[in-house]
């Protein structure tokens, strides 16, 4: 048989995917290589990130050293930012493997690829049923679609960041996307009463999880979500009574209301106005911490946390003719996964643009919906090879892959600018000389100029759909040479300094000696030294507080100041005035009789 290139590859996928055990070796083998990658590789090796990241980690910790596993502390302050399950998670991972980075992220990198691996059985689901209705369809199709589609909800530039950092954001995800993704799967499986109410039940206990990760929004948002999709069907209480949801609002009220009641009961008054009125409430309704934004925000957003994919979406929406409403209503339920993939991607934008608080944390729960609109345009484009004769869907497509081109050049120049845009930190004084020394610039603009360049070749070729290969190995290249040895340099510029002098300064020889940080609130110096830290931020004030310290003759008659080594004149203390134990990088630490 006389074969191209391409179609002995297609032969050879197709015989692989004929042996079902052989391919499922093989999809484990791919989940595990780009969630490594992407969620756990060096996860653990990186020190702790200030602002928010040690504000977990030590409220964590100090659940294991208080036996207190209801009310949070951070430095003798409750801390009711978030409910309770990611506190558990972190504690329960201190006392299964320590005291470090790596059960700090563990429940950020296991909520990450736990949804991953549920979105490759999605799409394969829904891939082979689909293929049923299709004649001459690939045995390969099923398998291609859910790994292009799982590589590409791991290798999103937001969803690494933020797997691989010790807060409730991707926990939050996790239980979220998860429970939307076990949602469909029951909704789409109606032949099977049993297997669908299953997958109904699973979507309950995620809902609860993500309760008693962050609130109400667990509940609130997948149900506007679920609730839009099916009145926009016309099902709603067709699908109502299908699901039991009086017995599944039971289900996640057991799971998530007795944290909240024991909660409660310990701390009546704060919690409430604390986690209700200001952490849920007037975060929606009014800006806290100064996080405005303008209306487009998300926008730009997602345009660079789901880069290079976010070129696509576009056209991955307007493919789906989502006003067709009756065309919708005819299809089979397990067709149906691209409408509920907008709805879902746009419940979650829409939602959050209305809210007055912006952070970009807040839309990452809708990049794996984002990740399934991609792929089905992937999945259900035909080839554009030979002489075939070219419709509007891929005149758009090659429009959009040159826009992808566009875009590669753009990241391409901005890596041989990035000293420039990311500005001078006080804090890492070093940073810039050291990521020009590395060659990190250059090689962050070589790979992405190289992948235009060849995304250009395959369009010319008239093989546009090459570009989504492109654009995975781009990322990955990106990932394994760029991204990691730049985290590596900014901790050893911004962190180690702090976390070399906060355990120095928690292993001081005199107990309850007291240790102040003036100029800015590291939280970090909290978790690594271990003791609780007086935060000033004015040189002044610290000078009045030692002042009220000397007055009041407090024991010990010594404390430890960790400021930049600039604060100190600005006190009014002598080099003569204190003993110098150590410095580090932009960071200094002192002894000072009081």
């Amino acid at each position: 048989m006389n074969l191209t290139r391409n179609g002995r590859f297609d032969h050879w996928l197709n015989d692989i995917a004929k042996r079902p055990y052989l391919a499922g070796v093989l999809s484990i083998l791919w989940l595990l290589f780009f969630g490594g990658v992407a969620f756990f590789w060096h996860s653990g090796s990186i020190g702790l990130v200030d602002e928010t990241e040690p504000l977990f980690a030590e409220a964590s910790r100090q659940m294991t050293v208080t036996g207190n596993w209801i009310t949070p502390y951070f430095n003798g302050e409750t801390r009711f930012d978030k409910p309770a399950l990611i506190y558990w998670l972190q504690a329960i991972g201190y006392l299964t493997i320590g005291v470090n980075e790596w059960a700090v992220r563990l429940p950020s990198a296991l909520a990450a690829m736990g949804m991953v691996c549920l979105g490759f059985y999605t799409l394969y689901r829904y891939q082979q049923l689909q293929d049923r209705l299709q004649e001459g369809s690939r045995a390969a199709k099923p398998w291609l679609t859910a790994g292009l589609g799982a590589a590409i909800m791991a290798l999103t530039p937001q969803t690494i960041a933020w797997a691989r950092t010790g807060v409730s954001d991707m926990l939050l995800v996790g239980c979220m996307a998860s429970a939307l993704l076990c949602f469909y799967l029951g909704y789409a499986e109606k032949s099977q009463r049993t297997v669908q109410q299953r997958w109904y039940l699973a979507f309950y206990i995620l809902i609860g999880l993500a309760v008693l990760t962050k609130g109400p929004v667990g509940i609130v948002l997948p149900g506007l979500i679920i609730g839009a999709f099916l009145l926009y069907l016309g099902n709603f209480w067709q699908i109502w009574r299908e699901m039991s949801v009086l017995r599944g609002l039971l289900i996640v009220a057991l799971i998530s209301i007795p944290w909240y009641v024991l909660v409660t009961l310990q701390n009546p008054q704060t919690f409430i106005a604390s986690f209700f009125g200001y952490h849920n409430v007037e975060r929606f309704t009014s800006v806290v911490n100064r996080h405005s934004a303008p209306w487009y925000f998300y926008f730009l957003v997602v345009l660079v946390g789901f880069a290079p994919w976010s070129i696509f979406l576009p056209l991955s929406i307007v493919k789906l003719r989502f006003w067709r409403r009756g065309w919708w209503q005819s299809q089979e339920r397990d067709q149906q996964l691209g409408l509920f993939a907008l709805f879902w991607f746009a419940g979650v934008f829409i939602f959050f643009t209305i809210a007055v608080t912006k952070l970009p944390s807040y839309v990452l729960p809708l990049m794996p919906a984002a990740a399934i609109l991609v792929t089905l345009l992937w999945s259900k484009t035909p080839k554009l090879e030979g002489t075939r004769r070219r419709g509007k869907t891929s005149r758009f497509l090659q429009i959009t892959c040159w826009a992808n081109v566009v875009f590669l050049l753009i990241l391409g120049v901005a890596m041989l600018l990035i000293t420039q845009i990311i500005g001078d930190d006080p804090a890492m004084p070093n940073l810039k000389p050291m990521i020009q020394n590395m060659g990190l610039p250059i090689a962050g603009a070589v790979i992405w100029f190289a992948s235009a360049v060849s995304l250009s070749c395959f369009i010319l070729a008239r093989r546009p759909l090459a570009s989504f290969g492109v654009n995975l190995a781009a990322l990955l290249a990106f990932v394994l040479l760029v991204v990691m040895p730049a985290s590596f340099v900014m901790d050893h510029e911004r962190q180690l300094p702090l976390r070399e002098l906060s355990v120095l300064a928690g292993q001081g020889p005199h107990p309850g000696e007291e240790i102040i940080m003036v100029g800015f609130k590291k939280p970090s110096v909290v978790f690594y030294s271990q003791r609780p830290v007086t935060f000033i931020r004015r040189s002044n004030k610290a000078a009045e507080y030692l002042g009220q310290k000397a007055a009041k003759r407090a024991t010990p008659e010594t404390v430890l100041i960790l400021a930049q080594p600039k604060k100190f004149p600005e006190m009014g203390l002598q080099p003569s005035e204190y003993e110098n134990l150590r410095q580090v990088g932009a960071y200094q630490l002192i002894r000072v009789k009081t």
